[in-house]
């Protein structure tokens, strides 16, 4: 469930195959931050509006499209970041909702996977959770601490004594590449 705080949300790129324009000098920053010519974009109403209209195509590529084109952006990390989280219940009843730096808010379960993966060279975790259309956000390392607080064993859904966090109703995994 997507749900976003205020304005009217993302727009259908999916339904859109406009021709590509080209390349514009865009960059989405590991932190969220959008990036225009080698400036961040102040205006959190334009970046906003751009978010609404980002898609990441099968070979990865990210753009920003319309009806009528296609122009090429790059993604240092993931597009979005989970800036908080609410939790809602407990055990196998627990919500988690995320709310991103462009004010949508993802309840983790189906649909919206969380993800944690592990970097094989730093052994540092790099947790994020899907938001919509292939998009995800990378979840800060406030709400990454928090999310950890609220694991517990998942003996009895894994057969394993494998650590992870409820959510929609769905268990999640945090130490399937080993212990965090």
């Amino acid at each position: 469930m997507i749900r976003k705080i205020k304005g009217r949300g993302p727009a259908p790129v999916h339904l859109w195959d406009p021709p590509f324009c080209g390349d514009m000098d865009m960059v989405i920053a590991r932190d969220g931050t959008w990036i225009h010519e080698g400036k961040p974009i102040r205006r959190q109403a334009l970046v906003e509006l751009f978010a609404s209209v980002l898609k990441i195509a099968d070979d990865g590529q990210y753009y920003l499209v319309t009806p009528a084109e296609k122009v090429g952006i790059q993604v240092e990390d993931c597009p979005f970041v989970a800036l908080d989280m609410d939790v809602e219940g407990e055990g196998r009843q627990q919500r988690l909702t995320f709310t991103t730096n462009i004010g949508e808010k993802v309840t983790a379960g189906e649909g919206h996977l969380l993800n944690i993966q592990v970097d094989p060279n730093s052994g540092e975790p790099h947790p994020s959770i899907h938001v919509r259309s292939g998009l995800d956000a990378l979840i800060n390392r406030a709400v990454f601490y928090r999310l950890v607080d609220l694991a517990m064993s998942g003996e009895a859904e894994t057969g394993q004594s494998t650590m992870g966090i409820w959510s929609g109703g769905q268990f999640f995994a945090l130490d399937e590449q080993g212990s965090m």
